[in-house]
């Protein structure tokens, strides 16, 4: 359904990737990828969003489109932006910048470190919805601001984002958001929605139960917070 869609970040040209509704709700929804850039999980999500109505960009925030299968190589480019949640937040302004004219209302959901990025979004004042799956939940080096509605789906046993970060998360969300709530789901770690993913089913890895459960409430999520 979806194609390429490039745009700049500054100086940095991005590739992501734009899937279109046949029938627009009139709203725009930014997908954030896992750590190893945008891959067809991500794409698909974009492609199964767009069916829903909404404008959709799948995000490129490292650049020029990069992406790997090489777990060790992610993890030194997303340990690199890492250390630059700045540089980090003007990559995804950008993609953001340039889905606004698409639609009125904007939303953002993000896998892994893309829901670092939306989380760092929701953080800045941007956004009119936010969505963390499985996200990792450091705060970045700037205040945060008036956030939007958020929505955290977290795996109980994640070993990245273990239940005191969870509870600091939330305690930000509680001084920083008018509307916020979060899914826990026991017996379920990190990276839990994507069935590529199979990992060793307790704290790392694809979970059905707990994807199929976050899958139908972020599509309730958005829906009652964009369209």
């Amino acid at each position: 359904m979806g194609e390429r869609h490039d745009y700049e970040a500054g100086d940095t040209w991005m590739q992501g990737y734009r899937a279109r509704p046949g029938t627009p709700n009139g709203t725009v929804l930014l997908v954030i990828p896992a750590f190893m850039g945008l891959r067809d999980f991500e794409m698909a999500q974009c492609d199964r969003f767009a069916e829903l109505g909404y404008e959709v960009l799948g995000v490129d925030y490292f650049g020029d489109g990069w992406t790997t299968t090489d777990p060790e190589e992610a993890s030194a480019a997303m340990g690199k932006l890492d250390d630059d949640r700045e540089t980090l937040l003007v990559r995804t302004r950008a993609a953001l910048a340039e889905a606004r004219g698409w639609g009125g209302r904007v939303g953002a959901m993000g896998f892994c470190f893309g829901g670092k990025a939306v989380l760092d979004l929701a953080r800045a004042g941007e956004l009119d919805a936010a969505v963390s799956m499985h996200g990792i939940y450091d705060k970045p080096p700037f205040e945060t601001q008036a956030m939007p509605p958020v929505l955290l789906c977290h795996g109980w046993n994640d070993p990245l984002a273990k239940p005191a970060d969870f509870e600091a998360m939330t305690e930000e969300l509680e001084a920083n958001s008018p509307d916020w709530h979060a899914l826990c789901f026991g017996q379920t770690g990190h990276a839990f929605t994507n069935p590529a993913n199979p990992g060793n089913g307790e704290t790392m890895g694809y979970v059905e139960r707990s994807a199929e459960r976050t899958r139908s409430a972020v599509e309730a999520f958005l829906a009652g917070q964009l369209t």
